[in-house]
């Protein structure tokens, strides 16, 4: 994905305003220029989320969590809030085609903007809220000033029964323009929805392409699908295609406009979760947080290039790299979904799965179908491809006993900083320092705040040594089914790059 940013730079450097280059990190690489050199990391001054409608079950009952961490330099403005997403942007009239059937649109009148949902009230402490039933709403958030950098939303929905039942979990995403989803599926099994929301005051316009074992899907009614301003369209799978396919690759790519998306996997036997968008198609791929228990797990790739792609498999265990009995590479038909069954290949140990080129890199994207529990007592959860932390990376809606964070650092030792936030009815922060050895997956306990009161958040800051990734996995007990789902923790999104210039701009002001 294009993971763009709302964020604006104060109008603050005078090169950035002129060119309004803005970008969301600043990679050491290679024959970087001294313009580049010099670049600042300064905290975004505004951002946005947008949380996908959780559930249409009458049994769900979901949380919010939003936290945003206390960022250097941001001064004490802004703000930040969620509000329901609605068919009319602040200024428009309300034609009220919605009233009286059920659905809460979150107005408080003709022509006027939707309440808050959620408003958090200070950087370093999270906020919470909850909904029940199938009547929540799609939200669509913003936050400025000290509330934007790394400004975080978590969605968890548990069900009680039914399709889907079990733990559902989502990071509320930025709007973007261009998203992959390998692991989606129209079997008879599954009900699967992609959901589009649209922030904006004009409509998007949306293509959704579906790619199965054999290439494409053809589907006239993917294409130019129209996401009214300030609205949600959840879009049903098996309504674009007449073919079955247990394994699919969903491209949403948005010809006009942005959306956020997200992909909600349901499934009759095996609960069901979010589907989050992977990673940007690479060569090499990092999927982060296999549990420990897992008893089935399932790669699924896809290359969107007209080559073939060979991929060397392994496991970063917590012992170090090691290549799954066979299961030693994968290939990938260009324009092909593939699918291969690992098995219970974490064997009891936490594990992160690296994906590399055999021979010439070939762009990929990939995801996991992770299950745990046997019988009619299994739950699923997916894990894409991951970025990597980068500067710091945020996870919200954590408790004391049933959060996981798994860090995996695949290529050289790094050394990484962990704080848990104040509680959010109250707790005291506390920060533990972690080295995670080169070529493993470390399980560790979060720290926990001091005198803890309701949920918290963490943030993970890489210290030294090379790329670390990662993941947060939520675990509840649902009539002796192990529910779960599991969140990869990128970048938090919370500076941006801006050159500094070498010369005085003034003069371009006259």
């Amino acid at each position: 994905m294009n993971r763009t940013t709302l964020s604006l730079i104060a109008g603050t450097t005078a090169l950035a305003a002129v060119t309004g280059f803005a970008a969301l990190s600043a990679p050491d690489a290679p024959g970087t220029d001294t313009a580049a050199k010099a670049a600042a990391q300064l905290p975004v001054e505004r951002t946005s989320l947008l949380c996908p409608a959780p559930s249409t079950s009458d049994l769900a009952e979901t949380s919010y969590t939003s936290f945003t961490p206390v960022t250097k330099g941001t001064g004490s403005g802004g703000k930040a809030e969620l509000r329901a997403a609605t068919e009319e942007s602040a200024d428009a009239p309300a034609d009220g085609k919605d009233e009286g059937k059920g659905k809460d649109d979150g107005k408080s009148g003709e022509g006027k903007p939707a309440k808050p949902v959620l408003t958090p009230k200070e950087p370093g402490k999270p906020v919470t809220g909850d909904s029940s039933g199938g009547d929540a709403p799609a939200l669509v958030g913003t936050a400025d000033g000290r509330f934007a950098p790394g400004w975080t939303v978590q969605e968890t929905t548990e069900v009680a029964a039914g399709t889907g039942r079990g733990l559902q979990g989502v990071n509320c995403t930025a709007p973007d323009t261009d998203f992959w989803f390998p692991g989606a599926s129209t079997d008879a099994d599954r009900t699967d929805y992609v959901h589009l929301t649209n922030p904006d005051d004009s409509a998007a316009v949306v293509d959704i392409e579906l790619y199965g074992k054999d290439g494409a899907l053809k589907s006239a009614v993917g294409e130019g699908i129209t996401v009214p301003p300030h609205s949600s369209e959840p879009v049903l799978l098996s309504t674009l295609t007449d073919e079955r396919q247990t394994n699919l690759t969903v491209h949403v790519n948005v010809r006009s406009g942005r959306v956020g998306a997200a992909v909600q996997a349901l499934d009759d036997k095996l609960g069901g979760d979010w589907l989050a968008a992977s990673a940007d198609p690479s060569g090499s791929l990092v999927l982060p947080g296999l549990p420990k228990d897992a008893t089935s797990v399932r790669l699924v790739a896809f290359t969107p290039a007209d080559a073939d792609a060979d991929l060397k498999v392994r496991l970063a265990s917590p012992s170090g790299l090691i290549t799954p009995a066979g299961h030693e590479t994968v290939h990938v038909k260009g324009g092909m979904t593939t699918a291969v069954d690992l098995g219970d290949v974490t064997r009891g140990e936490a594990g992160s799965l690296v994906l590399t080129p055999t021979d010439r890199s070939v762009p990929v994207v990939a995801a996991l179908r992770v299950v745990r529990g046997k019988g009619d007592k299994q739950e699923t959860a997916f894990i894409p491809a991951s970025r990597p932390v980068g500067t710091r990376a945020t996870s919200a809606d954590n408790s004391g006993k049933d959060s996981t964070l798994s860090l995996t650092a695949p290529n050289a030792a790094a050394t990484v900083k962990v704080t848990a936030s104040a509680g959010s009815e109250g707790g005291t922060p506390v920060s533990k320092t972690y080295t995670i050895k080169a070529g493993t997956t470390q399980d560790i306990e979060p720290p926990v705040p001091g005198g803890l009161k309701g949920t918290y958040a963490l943030t993970v800051e890489p210290v030294s040594g090379g790329p670390v990734y990662g993941a947060r996995t939520l675990a509840a007990s649902e009539g002796g089914v192990p529910a779960f789902t599991v969140q990869t923790l990128p970048d938090d999104r919370g500076t941006v790059a801006v050159p500094e210039a070498d010369e005085d701009l003034s003069v371009l002001q006259k």
